[in-house]
C-alpha cells in the first residue's frame, strides 16, 4: 500500500463519516433533552432531495445546502408537534416519520433520478496542506468536513460550560423537576428537536451534493440509523461521535478502495462491511451496561405533560 493509497483512504474516511457526524450531533442533542427521534434516515432523504432541487434549479450549491437545511428544520417541527404537544407515542411516530421521508423523497425526486450537479468544491488550507502524506487528506476538504468537527467541538462545550446546556440535560434527566422549577420543558424540547432536524436535513444535503453528486432514491443507504446507533456507541457524549463516526468512514473507504482494486472479494460482502463493523462495536459496548446507564437520559422516549 502506498502513501498516495493512504492519502485517498483517510480523505475518504473523513467525507464517509461526515454526514454521520452531522447527524448523530443533531440526535445527540434530540435526546439530551429527553426526546427520542427514529426518523432520522427520513429527514435526511428530505434534505438531501430537498437540497439537490434546489441546487438544481437555482445554480447554487451553498443555498441548496441551506434549503436542505431548512427541509429538515420542517419535518423536525411536524415531529415536535406530534411527540412534544400531543404527547404521541415517540418511537412509533419516529419510525412513521422515517417511512414518510422515505416515501416523499421519492416521489419529489422521482424526475431527477441520475441527473448530477457541480460537487461541493474543496478548501484548502494554505501551508497545512503541504504536510506530507496527511495534508492533502486532511486540509483539502470541502467546508463540511472541517464544520463537522467544529460542531462537536461547539456542542461539547455547549453541554459542559453552558448554563444553556445544564438547563437541557436537567430536562433530559427529569421534565417534572424542572418544570417545577420553572425551566421551559416545552420551548427546549422544541429547540432541541429543531437543532437535531437541522443537523439530519444537512448531512442528507452533504450527500446529494457534496458526497456523491447526485440523486437516487433510498442513497442514505441506512446511515440515518446508524448515526442513531452512533449515539448510544458515543454513551451520549460529542467527543466519542467523531471516533465511531471516522470508524464507519475508514471501513466504508476501505471497502471502496478494495471494490476499485477489483479484490476477488464478493461485492456485497464489501458493501455490508460497514454495517458490520457497526453492529460487532454496539455488540461489544452493551456488555458495558454500567457506562450506557450512566449516559442514557433519564426520561428518554417518555412523554410530559405539564401540570401549570
Amino acid at each position: 500500500m502506498n502513501i498516495q493509497t493512504i492519502s485517498l483512504i483517510i480523505s475518504d474516511t473523513l467525507q464517509s463519516a461526515t454526514p454521520l457526524i452531522l447527524a448523530s450531533l443533531g440526535e445527540l442533542v434530540t435526546e439530551k433533552s429527553g426526546v427520542l427521534n427514529l426518523g432520522v434516515e427520513g429527514m435526511m432523504l428530505v434534505g438531501a432531495i430537498a437540497g439537490f432541487i434546489a441546487t438544481s434549479v437555482l445554480g447554487n450549491i451553498y443555498l441548496g445546502l441551506f434549503i436542505a437545511l431548512v427541509s429538515g428544520i420542517a419535518i423536525a417541527l411536524i415531529y415536535a408537534l406530534l411527540v412534544i404537544t400531543i404527547s404521541a407515542n415517540q418511537v412509533a411516530t419516529g419510525l412513521a416519520l422515517s417511512i414518510f421521508g422515505s416515501g416523499l423523497s421519492a416521489f419529489v425526486g422521482a424526475e431527477y433520478v441520475g441527473k448530477t450537479v457541480t460537487r461541493l468544491q474543496p478548501v484548502s488550507i494554505p501551508v497545512l496542506k503541504s504536510i506530507p502524506i496527511l495534508g492533502e487528506a486532511l486540509f483539502n476538504q470541502n467546508i463540511l468536513v472541517y464544520a463537522s468537527v467544529v460542531l462537536v467541538m461547539l456542542v461539547w462545550w455547549f453541554l459542559r460550560q453552558t448554563r444553556a446546556g445544564l438547563v437541557l440535560q436537567s430536562i433530559g434527566e427529569s421534565p417534572v423537576a424542572a418544570d417545577a422549577l420553572g425551566l421551559p420543558v416545552y420551548r427546549v424540547r422544541y429547540l432541541a428537536v429543531i437543532f437535531g432536524g437541522a443537523m439530519a436535513g444537512l448531512a442528507g444535503g452533504y450527500l446529494s451534493l457534496a458526497y456523491t453528486p447526485l440523486w437516487a432514491e433510498n442513497m442514505t443507504a441506512g446511515r440515518g440509523w446508524i448515526a442513531i446507533a452512533l449515539v448510544v456507541f458515543a454513551t451520549w457524549k460529542p467527543q466519542r461521535i467523531l471516533l465511531g463516526a471516522y470508524l464507519f468512514g475508514g471501513v466504508s473507504a476501505i471497502q471502496l478502495i478494495l471494490q476499485a482494486l477489483s479484490v476477488d472479494i464478493s461485492p456485497y460482502l464489501l458493501s455490508s462491511l460497514p454495517y458490520l463493523a457497526t453492529i460487532l462495536v454496539l455488540v461489544l459496548i452493551s456488555h458495558d451496561a454500567t457506562r450506557i446507564q450512566l449516559g442514557v437520559p433519564a426520561s428518554l422516549g417518555q412523554p410530559f405533560r405539564s401540570t401549570h
